[in-house]
């Protein structure tokens, strides 16, 4: 009894201490509700006022100040010019300090001082050499929160610059490269399963607002990160080229070669370079196995028998990856790997592999891409006429368009290529012409199935 009666005086004095320090200014409970309101009808003239009374005041009252801060200041950054400009630029960057300083939780490191550094950019506040070690502070200090894909290109694309100027070495920037490629992949991947588990869901009609906004979300962001992961393997450009890796690599090899990261790294680069035939590459190989004998090294293996002509030994190296390798993700590149060496073979066998890739992970699109693509090259074997035969193109089309919806990073590929077999599938006078309108076409060859003829 003693006890719970405790706690009811300890409660009861943290509402009155709280309802004490809302006493001692009642004027910023008010203009925070103003201002509020504003902000809700996007009116930032009218709540910039009573937004800056509260701000300067009270600015831990509410995270508020903040959320709905930066927006008004957005806004009159937007519509100002000159010193009155810079001036709110100035404010802004406060806004963003004081943030991590207030609701740290809300406004972590990498994501606050990330925010900064970008608005110094933009508005010529800082140079790129600046700009870099700021960025460069935030993903060394707070990676997780370092989510901004055009943060994470400006740092490696400054990098490159600084690179080319003869300040940073070329380490650096595979250093970096390989870091942010990771990012992007980290990013993705959370992005893509938050659209594999809804979209079920919408394609049921079943979702709720808020996971209609969530489905928006990860769309938007996975199509942005897939658009500045080519644009940092286009930054990188030759400077990855075989000629500038060999040299470095043997440079470094007996110094880092029980360097397990390192080694990987450069085993993967060298690979993805196709820079397997120089000696160096054996060499880094076998330091992998030696360090890590994981699933990785029989991708190794695998490709460079298949390079060598051995299809039968380079699969069962694949396999053999695949029933090592733990993480789903991983696995599914893995088989995704071994439907592209049947492709040109086995077209159903290639299909399976792609299937089994997609099964480990629903949000692989290349293997939606791959099956569309072994869907479109059939369509002289599956039909008894050239409608029928070019039917096989809406199948395609569909599935392509499939790779674009589990992987939004890939949408403009998959909407390319579902584009250019749509063009080839029947027109409109074709489905006039043959009667079948709204009619279910089957495949009975290797691709099986069916297809509806769309409704004119």
């Amino acid at each position: 009894m003693k006890k719970e009666l405790y706690y009811i005086v300890i409660a009861v004095l943290g509402v009155v201490s709280f309802g004490n320090a809302q006493a001692q200014n009642p004027e910023c409970m008010t203009n925070l509700s103003i201002y509020s309101e504003h902000v809700k009808v996007k009116n930032y003239d009218a709540a910039y006022g009573p937004w800056k009374m509260v701000y300067d005041n009270c600015p831990d009252i509410n995270r508020a100040n903040f959320l709905y801060g930066e927006r008004i200041l957005k806004d009159k950054i937007e519509k100002s010019s000159g010193a009155e400009k810079e001036g709110f630029v100035k404010d802004l960057l406060t806004l963003y300090k004081d943030g991590m300083k207030y609701f740290p939780k809300r406004y972590p490191f990498g994501s606050a001082h990330t925010k900064e550094a970008m608005l110094m950019r933009d508005h010529n506040m800082a140079s790129p050499a600046e700009v870099l070690n700021m960025l460069s502070e935030s993903f060394e200090k707070d990676r997780t929160n370092f989510k901004d894909p055009k943060a994470i290109y400006t740092l490696f694309s400054n990098l490159v610059d600084e690179f080319e100027k003869g300040n940073r070495e070329l380490q650096d920037v595979f250093d970096l490269y390989d870091e942010v490629g990771e990012k992007i992949e980290e990013e993705n991947k959370k992005l893509t399963g938050v659209v594999t588990r809804l979209l079920p869901k919408e394609e049921a009609g079943t979702l709720t607002t808020k996971e209609k906004r969530q489905l928006r979300v990860a769309t938007v962001n996975s199509k942005s990160y897939g658009q500045i992961a080519g644009s940092i393997d286009s930054k990188l450009g030759k400077l990855a080229d075989c000629e500038n890796l060999i040299p470095l690599y043997e440079k470094n090899f007996e110094e880092k070669k029980g360097d397990v990261t390192w080694v990987k790294r450069a085993v993967g680069r060298m690979f993805n370079k196709e820079c397997t035939d120089d000696p160096l590459f054996q060499k880094l190989f076998e330091a992998q196995l030696a360090l890590d004998p994981s699933a990785d090294a029989y991708v190794y293996g695998g490709t460079l028998k298949q390079k060598a002509g051995d299809t039968k030994g380079a699969v069962a190296d694949f396999n053999k990856a695949v029933e090592l390798e733990t993480d789903a993700y991983k696995k599914s590149n893995i088989l995704y790997k071994v439907a592209t060496i049947y492709r040109r073979g086995s077209k159903s066998t290639a299909r399976s592999y792609a299937q089994r890739a997609i099964d480990a992970n629903p949000a692989n699109g290349k293997a939606y891409l791959l099956i569309a693509s072994l869907y479109a090259s059939s369509a002289n074997q599956c039909g008894d006429d050239v409608f029928t035969k070019r039917a096989i193109y809406w199948k395609a089309a569909n599935t392509a368009s499939r790779a674009g919806r589990v992987d939004p990073s890939l949408s403009g590929r998959a909407a390319q290529a579902a584009k250019s077999y749509n063009a080839k599938a029947p027109n409109k006078t074709d489905i006039f012409n043959s009667g079948k309108a709204g009619q279910t076409i089957s495949f009975s060859c290797w691709v099986g199935g069916s297809v509806k003829v769309p409704a004119l």
